[in-house]
């Protein structure tokens, strides 16, 4: 299942039942799980450790050279799971330092163009859309969508269950079950339809829907009085709401209004 004119490392690691199409190349210290696929032209450089069951098309460039202008030539790595899709011409750098590897977990789609910078860290179920950019050190929560075009700062979390809405850009947090949009970007509002594709219940969406309006759309002067009016409520119990909330607290960038 490996193409002749394909070159494989020596000091490359191939699991079982392993396509690897015309021209594709992994480099040495490239460790690749069973029943992984790469079509035409596919680079994975190394070191990198992937997981089973990955397909990447052709063009992507997995495991490239950190950009990061302090990089100084150090082992930097980079760590995939299982069940991702990597389409045409997206591009993963593997961390700046030894210690902190680029990481992407479970059942993640990454769509044409795609860019995941240097020392990123990607939950499971995540969409990049067509043309998506995450600076370096950024997190990416489970369930987050990054829309076609949009453009993520540095050091930013995106939050869980939100959507980036398409040509935006981010320069704080982005919170967890919303939908922001715009450049740069703001909150708009609640993110209903993946709430309600991800099957959470009518109480989370009452409690998220409180906390949206106390924590985005009330007169207090500053986000600090609106947490404290949000934790005095019924809602701050509820178990998102909670998140929601713990999430704000420990923002570094603050997060987008």
């Amino acid at each position: 299942m490996i193409h002749p004119s394909a070159v494989i490392s020596p000091l490359a690691e191939l699991g079982r039942n392993v396509a690897v199409g015309p021209y594709s190349v992994i480099g040495a210290g490239v460790v690749l799980g069973d029943n992984c696929v790469l079509h035409s032209h596919v680079v994975i450089s190394g070191p990198a450790r992937i997981g089973a069951s990955n397909e990447f098309f052709p063009f992507a460039a997995i495991g490239g050279k950190t950009q990061d202008l302090k990089y100084i030539g150090e082992p930097t790595h980079l760590e995939i799971g299982s069940h991702n899709v990597f389409r045409e011409n997206t591009t993963v750098h593997r961390g700046t330092h030894e210690e902190i590897p680029t990481r992407i977990g479970d059942h993640n789609l990454l769509l044409c163009y795609a860019h995941v910078a240097h020392d990123c860290q990607l939950g499971n179920h995540i969409i990049l859309s067509n043309n998506g950019t995450l600076g370096g050190h950024v997190v990416m929560d489970d369930y987050a969508i990054l829309s076609g075009m949009a453009a993520v700062h540095q050091f930013c979390r995106i939050g869980r269950h939100s959507i980036v809405g398409g040509c935006s850009k981010v320069i704080q947090d982005v919170p967890p079950f919303m939908t922001v949009d715009g450049n740069p970007a703001v909150t708009r509002g609640l993110n209903l339809v993946g709430l309600q594709r991800r099957g959470f219940s009518d109480e989370d969406v009452k409690a998220l829907k409180f906390a949206y309006k106390k924590l985005f759309l009330s007169k207090e002067n500053n986000m600090a009085m609106a947490l404290s009016s949000l934790k005095a409520s019924s809602a701050a119990s509820n178990p998102q709401c909670a998140h929601l909330i713990g999430f704000i607290e420990t923002s570094q960038r603050g997060v987008t209004r």
